[in-house]
């Protein structure tokens, strides 16, 4: 069995026991547990994508770690004019653990 959740504006494929980082889950604690959406349910041959049934199952998660992205390098530059902006961003991240789909 499987799902596919929205978690902060993108799908994951998750089964129980999955180990994914997504983008940051604010006003939670590391050992917490969060609900995620589900958009889609795979058990053997059934599939249910409808929004009725879908909201009766549950995909919790468990708060593993709160860790940052990969340094990214922005760099601006004009010809000729001198201008030169050199800008940096690390994007926050949360790494949750799949405990439980339920139905």
């Amino acid at each position: 069995m499987y799902a596919i959740v929205r978690s902060g504006g993108r799908q994951h494929k998750v089964a129980v026991g999955d180990v994914l980082t997504v983008d940051r889950i604010t006003d939670v604690e590391v050992g917490s547990t969060v609900n995620l959406t589900p958009l889609m349910l795979v058990d053997g041959d059934a599939i249910t994508t409808d929004a009725g049934k879908l909201e009766k199952v549950s995909v919790t998660a468990e708060i593993v770690a709160e860790h940052k992205g990969p340094k990214i390098r922005i760099l601006k530059y004009k010809n000729k004019t001198g201008y030169k902006k050199r800008q940096g961003h690390r994007q926050r991240h949360t790494r949750v653990k799949i405990t439980g789909i339920e139905s």
